[in-house]
């Protein structure tokens, strides 16, 4: 019997950029990949949720800021809070953020300046739904898009918090953070994009080892549940 494919939305606020991206991506992973827009009070049956990246609602105030108030956030949040599968990357990472899933906050680069490049990342857990394709230790190299990508943790984060560190740091994030989770380990968020890193046409398809691992465990509930 083949594996029934999850149903994973992503939630496109005004401003995101790579929903797109977002979709396409999951669809080639085999998962039926479900839009989501910023003004649904309710989310759609879905198995895991993708906040994307961009500049929701302009990156007014802060980046993230805004779209903390909006019903889907409001939704995304209520789905974590019962155990669903949230991923955020790059703006979604610092939605998450602002919206209290994930602790510490996103600020403007060391250097001031936008960084547009392949870095790579070492992967520090591996148990994790959005690691499970990889090994701890593994090397990564995925994209970055960013202005304010420079992690600040709070200062009890749980090391065991932190799921991928940067090789060569380019933002200044604090102990080389590029990417965490919360404490159940249902939610994770990261400023590379591991959807601009799933065919080899690319540069590299290291980014599809963290989707495929969210497909993984989307589709390991739905049939749990069948």
């Amino acid at each position: 019997m083949a594996s029934p494919q999850p149903r994973i939305g992503v939630v496109t606020y005004p401003g995101s950029q790579d929903d797109r991206d977002a979709l396409w991506a999951l669809a080639a992973l085999d998962a039926e990949a479900v839009p989501v827009w910023h003004d649904e009070a309710e989310l759609p049956d879905v198995d895991a949720v993708v906040l994307p990246g961009g500049f929701s609602y302009g990156d007014y105030l802060r980046c993230g800021a805004l779209a903390r108030f909006s019903p889907a956030t409001a939704a995304v949040v209520e789905f974590a809070a019962a155990g669903g599968l949230v991923l955020g990357i790059c703006n979604g990472f610092q939605i998450l953020c602002e919206a209290g899933l994930l602790p510490g906050a996103l600020l403007r680069n060391e250097s001031l300046r936008f960084v547009c490049r392949d870095v790579a990342v070492t992967v520090e857990r591996a148990d994790l739904p959005f690691t499970s394709r990889c090994t701890k230790g593994r090397r990564l190299v995925l994209p970055v898009k960013h202005g304010d990508g420079r992690y600040l943790p709070p200062p009890d984060l749980d090391p065991a918090q932190v799921v991928l560190r940067y090789v060569d740091n380019p933002n200044g994030s604090v102990d080389d953070i590029a990417g965490i989770c919360n404490e159940a380990g249902n939610v994770m968020g990261l400023m590379p994009h591991p959807e601009h890193a799933v065919d080899p046409l690319l540069g590299s398809d290291d980014g599809a080892l963290l989707l495929a691992s969210l497909v993984d465990a989307a589709r390991d509930r739905v049939l749990a549940a069948i």
